[in-house]
């Protein structure tokens, strides 16, 4: 079997660019687009739901429905991961899924914007929960798959850490993309409105998504590169397999402890701008941006760390170094500095981390799953990703529950009211416990035993040699 090239691999992250701008416009997209504030409303914005805490007393429609789409996806995951596993497709396992998939993405992410009554509504509640569904269901129909290519595609650790360091810069890339209404909505809201100058945007950031997600399944030839036979265990077989495994446990525990103190950071980092520095909210694309574009600059180093201390250590290092960044930020209130200061001392302590675990834990999911592969003789490379995933979406949606809980301490919200009112005092607790959950998830990852792992893989390839 052929190796990628290094162009191929990185057509290969490209594809990832594209669905992570998809992502990336639901998440920072969907909430300010149906429930606007009452500033929104007054620079023209409809509202297309009924706003306010009406479901059981804590949920708006949209938190509902949010809720429900995520439970299903939650149980796509591992369908879709098992279906592409056994798949006996002769144009491979994972890229026809990848190719069937990224089309429908692209238009459901673009019709979920566009509710068709201009005003408060079921049928526009109905219309976001058939499209939400449907996002959950096309994105993972390409995500899972995907993901399983890198264990696959990775034939060396070097292969494998320069394709988690370019999927891990376009999911950045990507994610920044989707955040550029903020800046073009703002354009062409006087020519068109407010509502369809983000739909507007929307669309144009669909299109390329989709170009992009459809570059590598036509420049990619999976057969030339896996040679893998299918999977002959079930969906509920092969999850349960995949959970026997004791050092993928131990990740995925350390991983959901990742999740939950990032999700936490980010949703807030608005609110640690506004409430606890009291600077601008437009410092939050400026922080935003810096820390990426500052992650960035440390990702040609990570591969040659790895190889001198391994990647469990700097996972590690990676979880006690936002720790800190969090430390720092739960002392805004404690030490009186100027606002702008502590951001960008934030941005700056973040970056590096940021870096490692961007970069690390989905080769680690790769390691494990070819040493799984190399002692079952079963190829579940899919299943591993699709349960690391659902683990992702566990601790975001864990992150989300703590944060509206710890965010407004002290301060009343009006039930009828789509504005968040955090607290200083919220914001502090907020990145206290975010603090926590970092240490934690370090604490759990010292029980991996990468030492294991890396013997299996290391085994397996010296036989080969041996064979040639």
């Amino acid at each position: 079997m052929k190796r990628l090239t290094k162009k191929q691999m990185i057509i290969f992250a490209i594809g990832q660019l594209g669905w992570s701008m998809l992502s990336g416009i639901i998440s920072a997209w969907l909430v300010t687009f149906y429930l606007p504030t009452q500033g929104d409303i007054e620079a023209g914005a409809t509202q297309f739901i009924k706003p306010g805490l009406i479901i059981f007393g804590f949920l708006t429609i949209l938190g509902l429905i949010t809720a429900i789409s995520r439970i299903f996806d939650a149980v796509t995951d591992p369908w879709i991961a098992s279906l592409s596993d056994r798949s006996r497709n002769p144009n491979g396992r994972r890229i026809p899924f990848m190719k069937r998939a990224a089309i429908p993405l692209s238009v459901v992410t673009v019709l979920l914007f566009c509710a068709p009554v201009e005003k408060i509504s079921k049928i526009n509640v109905a219309w976001i929960f058939v499209f939400i569904i449907l996002f959950y269901l096309f994105m993972t129909m390409y995500c899972t798959p995907y993901n399983a290519l890198i264990s696959e595609f990775g034939k060396t650790q070097e292969d494998r850490m320069f394709i988690s360091t370019a999927i891990s810069l376009t999911f950045f890339a990507g994610t920044l993309l989707a955040y550029t209404p903020f800046v073009f909505a703002g354009m062409l809201r006087g020519a068109v409105g407010f509502n369809w100058s983000y739909r507007i945007c929307f669309i144009v950031l669909s299109v390329i998504a989709c170009v992009c997600m459809l570059l590598p399944t036509f420049l990619l030839n999976e057969k030339e590169f896996v040679d893998t036979k299918p999977s002959q265990t079930n969906m509920v077989k092969s999850l349960g397999a995949t959970f026997k495994n004791r050092e993928f446990r131990v990740f995925v525990g350390s991983d959901i402890m990742y999740w939950i103190g990032l999700t936490l950071f980010q949703t807030g980092l608005p609110f640690f701008v506004k409430v606890s520095m009291k600077l601008d909210e437009s410092y939050t694309m400026i922080f935003m941006g810096g820390m990426t574009v500052l992650s960035a600059v440390f990702y040609p180093f990570v591969s040659g760390m790895v190889r001198k201390f391994g990647k469990k250590k700097l996972t590690i290092a990676g979880f006690i170094g936002l720790a800190l960044a969090y430390f720092v930020t739960a002392m805004i209130r404690v030490i009186p500095l100027p606002g702008i200061v502590y951001g960008f001392a934030i941005c700056i302590i973040a970056a590096f981390p940021m870096a490692l675990l961007g970069i690390i834990p989905q080769s680690i999911v790769a390691d494990v799953a070819e040493a799984d592969g190399i002692e079952t003789g079963e190829n579940r490379e899919g299943m591993f990703f699709a349960a690391r995933t659902f683990a992702m979406k566990w601790g975001q949606s864990i992150a989300m529950l703590v944060f509206t809980s710890l965010a407004i301490m002290g301060k009343s919200q009006s039930a009828n009211s789509n504005d968040i009112t955090a607290s200083a005092r919220g914001m502090t607790t907020v990145a206290v416990v975010a603090v926590v959950f970092c240490l934690l998830g370090a604490l759990i990852l010292s029980l991996y035993n990468e030492r294991k792992i890396m013997k299996t893989i290391e085994k397996k390839t010296e036989e080969k040699k041996e064979d040639k």
